[in-house]
């Protein structure tokens, strides 16, 4: 079950610039497009800011001309230069525009590309306590939010900001008695706009937590619809997605009510200061101390002034969005994986017949149980080319084994060594590289077979891939498909059997040709006929390499060069099929409840 997101403590006080900040080093390579975005936004905004002059001398001049040809030609001219205005400030405009939305999209795209990077590099411990949908949602609907301040908000609320300081700079020169007084009345309207923008922020945030947890539910349901379909929990599940989204619909109620009050605070208080403002100026006039072309270009100075604010007002609930967006991604970001490779590595040997495993007093417990040891005091040594089966119940530590073996968590005791290198001084890419999986639950990528099984060798030629096929038992059936190895899988290989995806992992693993290889049941999901020839596969593939298998079915090991019996993660028992069976201990019972011995199982 998905649980709900939660953010960080102390994360929703940071200021939105601040949070924001963590933009910088993806729009940095950008500098030149940046400084020819800014260069047309201040261009455009002059150009605006030239209307109210240019209208000013249309009226004090044009239209007082003593020669009426004068006056004509007078305001001709006039007319022209307001024209001039108007091309000028569409060209600048258009210029800004595809400069900004290049920006977006381009900071986008490398913002999601290195979260998405980074995620995949995290450690399994990672996905222990972040859920899949969580991830998703933050590359998808975060991102998003983030493209739209890049790309559309952040240069709106610029070219308003430099618009209304503009304009308030020419209103405080031109009637500075009266615009003081509307000065220190909008210091007033900022303060009240603060609180309120806070607020707004700590609900947008909780809103895309909201949203994050209707996508991790989605997630999780979607990729076990069978399970879900076949205990008929169809309505449940819908029941439960619907609660999510209604919460998050509710945070955003709140978020937008809140918003809506600063959207109205700041324009009303801001347009009733400017009214008072302009009421003083029709004073003047009225007094014969101003021109009617002087109040007409105050009037225009005023409206862009009101619609720089209204706008500003808007943008910045963009941002407060944006800010709680960006943290979230940066979390992403700043996650640091607790498995990487040394600065150092040390370079692993070459081999030949296969690679030597050692795991020395190995005590290991997984971070999401750290009171229950997986493995304790562990010693196991397996020779290169050593077929070694891992047998037990549930739960003993056969597959903690292999994921130490990959490194994918790190021993709090103990040493685990391949070729002779602890797994620590490895860099992790030759370490596994070494390594083939089969693992029980096999994974198909929504491509065709043919990249499918290349997947263990992305340079494999379309003939080595075939020859893995074959080896893996698996060309008949792929070249049956309706477009052969350009077949189209599905996702997760819904198109196949459960014993077809396994013969395609097998093949991926036989391609990829490591001096190690793991089998976890790599046979558990195959009929009887299918199991004999890829265990006859199997076992061609395990020539000339280290072998560790994982096997409930203990048929399938009673081949195998040693057998190691593991009970509350340690060996309680090594030896041969014949040796173990004749011992009398846990494998000798387990082999009795398999083959339908009762009488050994009883003594």
């Amino acid at each position: 079950m998905a649980a709900p997101s939660s953010p960080r403590p102390g994360i929703a006080e940071r200021r939105p610039v601040r949070s924001l900040s963590g933009l910088l080093p993806f729009l940095r390579p950008y500098r030149g497009r940046i400084a020819l975005a800014l260069l047309f936004l201040v261009c455009a905004a002059l150009a605006t800011l030239a209307f109210p002059v240019a209208l000013k001398s249309l009226i004090d001049q044009g239209l007082v001309g003593a020669d009426p040809g004068e006056r004509v030609m007078a305001l001709r001219g006039h007319f022209f230069a307001l024209f001039g205005v108007g091309v000028a400030l569409g060209v600048f405009s258009a210029a800004r525009f595809y400069m900004v939305s290049w920006l977006g999209e381009r900071v986008t795209a490398d913002l999601r590309n290195a979260v998405y990077a980074h995620v995949v590099r995290q450690s399994p411990e990672f996905f222990e306590t972040t859920q899949t949908g969580e991830v998703i949602s933050r590359l998808t609907t975060d991102t998003t939010l983030v493209q739209t301040v890049v790309g559309s908000s952040l240069s709106m609320g610029l070219r308003n900001t430099v618009m209304g300081i503009g304009a308030l700079g020419m209103l405080v020169f031109t009637n500075p008695y009266v615009m003081s007084q509307v000065l220190g009345t909008l210091v007033l309207v900022v303060l009240p706009s603060l609180w309120l923008g806070r607020r707004v922020r700590r609900l947008s945030r909780a809103s895309q937590d909201r949203v994050a947890d209707s996508s991790a539910i989605a997630a999780e349901v979607l990729n076990a619809i069978p399970v879900v379909q076949s205990y008929a929990q169809e309505q449940r599940e819908a029941r439960r997605f619907d609660a999510a989204t209604e919460s998050a619909f509710d945070t955003a109620r709140r978020r937008t009510r809140v918003r809506s009050v600063l959207v109205a605070f700041i324009i009303s208080a801001t347009f009733g200061a400017l009214l008072w403002g302009l009421y003083q100026g029709t004073q003047s006039v009225l007094d014969g101390k101003t021109s009617a072309g002087h109040l007409a270009q105050t009037v225009v100075f005023v409206t862009i002034l009101i619609g720089s604010v209204a706008v500003l007002s808007e943008v910045y609930g963009d941002l407060l969005r944006a800010a709680g967006a960006t943290e979230r991604l940066m979390e992403l970001l700043e996650a640091r994986s607790p498995i990487a490779s040394p600065p150092a590595p040390t370079p692993l040997p070459a081999t030949r017949g296969g690679s030597s495993l050692a795991l020395h007093g190995v005590t290991f417990r997984y971070p999401s149980r750290p009171q229950h040891a997986a493995l304790a005091g562990f010693d196991l040594q397996v020779r290169p080319g050593e077929t070694v089966a891992l047998v037990g119940p549930s739960g003993a530590g056969k597959s903690t084994v292999f994921q130490l073996l990959l490194r994918f968590y790190d021993v709090a005791e103990g040493r685990v060594e391949i070729d002779g290198v602890p797994v620590r001084d490895a860099s992790l890419a030759a370490l596994r590289q070494r390594i083939g999986i089969v693992p029980q639950d096999s994974v198909i990528f929504s491509a065709d077979a043919l990249e499918n099984i290349r997947y263990g060798r992305p340079d494999a030629s379309d003939d080595e891939v075939i020859a893995a096929a074959r080896a893996a038992f698996a060309h008949d059936f792929l070249s049956a498909l309706p477009d052969g190895y350009r077949t189209f899988l599905g996702e997760r290989g819904v198109r196949l059997s459960g014993g077809q995806r396994q013969r395609i992992s097998i093949a991926r693993a036989i391609l990829k040709n490591p001096p190690l290889l793991l089998l976890d049941e790599a046979t558990s999901a195959l009929d009887a006929e299918s199991e004999r020839m890829v265990q006859a596969a199997l076992e061609a593939a395990m020539k000339d390499r280290t072998t560790l298998v994982i096997a409930h079915r203990l048929s399938t090991v009673q081949r195998a060069d040693r057998i190691v019996v593991m009970e509350a993660g340690q060996i309680v028992e090594s030896g041969t099929h014949a040796q173990l069976a004749a011992a009398g201990g846990l494998y000798a019972r387990l082999a009795a409840l398999q083959f339908d011995q009762p009488e050994r199982a009883a003594a």
